[in-house]
């Protein structure tokens, strides 16, 4: 089936590489899109807690401009800022197109954007030790912080950056352009030697990312695009095939749809999908994620909020001792902490479609919505974050709150890491009509508002920009490092079957 703006495009997955592709096709005049996926999410509302359980669906998600060398997601970052900042507006009180745009369950004034800025911090002599990065030395600054703050200079944007472990006069600079609040927010001097540590990038901060991804579906629905969100009529099933070509798709429900072309974005469910075909390229990795309810009546909920605390990044490539982030409150006071220095799989063993080729392990998303025998985090995991929270935000300990507390939530977060960390957006091989966009690695939701212009690119072959190169379908060519080694299945360490997890366990195998 050839494409054209009357064509019928199927985008499997309503996360942030679908809703974007949905909006972007609308807007360049394609009037077929129809958005499938299990997860009802016009009713839950991309809320974890009310049973989703992709990537997509969480409270927060970090904006950050600091790429190290990688300077195009550096500039990309500063674009989709932009975008953000429109997406607040036009919720604004002031806002002629607001009540247009305004989404279910939203009002208006709420930001879904809040530039509260970025703190890195480290434990200097853990993270130096840990770092496979080398480390100039200079400021205080591991490899990437430095090159980081070198681009954004470069870019004409040094004055955003404050670098507090290199002179006092930076802590003066950033209390005069009213950041007193990100100087030391973690009380650093008082800690150590009265100096202060780390720096601060102002550019950036977090978005809510349930209400981005509402935004978004909002959008795309006033654009024209349909959506099928339903645990049966939703749910991909297999790919409708025609001599070769894949001519539409059949959902759970045996029902099936027309397409000239299909998007797969799936996210941690998408090397599930794809196979054999992105056996290497993409897997299933978790990250750790705390939750944290903070009374209401508690002194936390002003130090806190995002009005007086950054997003914070801890020992940031400091490996299994660090790679920790956080933010300030949500709306209703709760305390997010992320963990990624340990990633974890789930391998689980597929039968291949050819009889005649052996079983391949596969890792595949596991949480308590799809298995209920699982709770808690791997010890590493809780230890690493328990050993943070005791040491840099003791005021949560004096108030009883710890791993275990009924305030204190734990889970799982299943991405989807490539190779070499950069996206794929590309048409599978050997499935004529089927695109895929996913392998986030762990930072694509910043770019909610333009991750479906690539998809539009690639899906039009109207030519290849230098950064749509990037996220070629690819292999890793023998001598290259891997950035994420792949594929290790029940022989990885961190396989799920083999850690030990603390708030509860698993029964018997996954």
């Amino acid at each position: 089936m050839s494409l054209n703006k009357e064509s019928p495009i199927a985008i499997v997955g309503a996360g942030v590489f679908g809703l974007s592709s949905a909006i972007h096709l609308a807007k360049a005049g394609y009037k077929n899109i129809t958005v499938f996926d299990q997860q009802p999410y016009h009713e839950t509302q991309y809320d974890f807690d009310r049973g989703c359980d992709a990537a997509s669906a969480d409270c927060n998600k970090i904006i950050r401009a600091a790429y190290g060398h990688e300077v195009w997601y550096q500039d990309l970052t500063l674009e989709a800022i932009k975008e953000w900042e429109s997406w607040n507006e036009s919720l604004s009180d002031n806002s002629s197109s607001g009540l247009q745009l305004l989404p279910p369950g939203m009002k208006k004034g709420e930001r879904i954007y809040v530039n509260c800025g970025n703190y890195h911090f480290g434990d200097g002599e853990n993270q130096n030790h840990n770092d496979n990065h080398n480390h100039s030395g200079q400021h205080g600054l591991n490899e990437f912080e430095k090159l980081s703050v070198e681009n954004l200079a470069k870019a004409g944007l040094g004055h955003t950056q404050y670098i507090f472990s290199d002179d006092a006069k930076e802590a003066e600079r950033a209390r005069a352009d009213g950041l007193g609040y990100a100087v030391d927010p973690f009380n650093l001097g008082a800690l150590k030697d009265g100096k202060y540590r780390g720096y601060l990038d102002t550019i950036g901060g977090f978005v809510y990312a349930d209400k981005a991804c509402r935004y978004a579906l909002h959008l795309a629905q006033t654009l024209g695009v349909r959506f099928v969100l339903d645990r049966q009529a939703g749910r991909f099933d297999r790919f409708v095939e025609k001599d070769g070509i894949v001519t539409g798709i059949q959902m759970a429900d045996r029902t099936t749809h027309p397409a000239a072309l299909t998007i797969v974005a799936c996210g941690g469910w998408t090397p599930g999908l794809i196979l054999p075909e992105m056996d290497g390229l993409c897997e299933t990795t978790a990250g750790s994620v705390v939750t944290i309810q903070i009374p209401e009546s508690s002194p936390l909920r002003q130090r806190l909020s995002p009005d007086n605390f950054p997003v914070f990044n801890w020992n940031v490539h400091a490996g299994e001792n660090g790679n920790l982030y956080g933010f300030p409150l949500t709306d209703n006071g709760v305390l997010k902490i992320g963990y990624r220095g340990t990633k974890y799989t789930n391998p689980q063993r597929f039968e291949d479609r050819s009889s005649s080729s052996p079983s391949k392990v596969r890792s595949v998303p596991i949480t308590k919505w799809t298995s209920p025998s699982i709770t808690g985090l791997p010890e590493k995991s809780t230890n690493v974050i328990q050993g943070f929270l005791d040491t840099y935000l003791p005021e949560l300990r004096d108030a009883g709150i710890s791993t275990g507390s009924p305030n204190f939530h734990t889970r799982l977060c299943w991405y989807t890491d490539s190779f070499d960390n950069h996206w794929v957006i590309y048409h599978v091989p050997g499935k004529s009509g089927v695109i895929v966009a996913t392998g986030g690695s762990g930072h694509a939701f910043k770019f909610l508002p333009l991750l479906g212009r690539f998809v539009v690119e690639r899906a039009t072959g109207a030519g290849e920009s230098e950064l749509l190169k990037l996220f070629r379908w690819r292999h890793l060519k023998e001598g290259e490092e891997a950035h994420n080694k792949l594929m290790k299945g029940f022989d990885d360490v961190n396989a799920l079957q083999k850690v030990k997890l603390i708030g509860g366990g698993v029964k018997g195998r996954l």
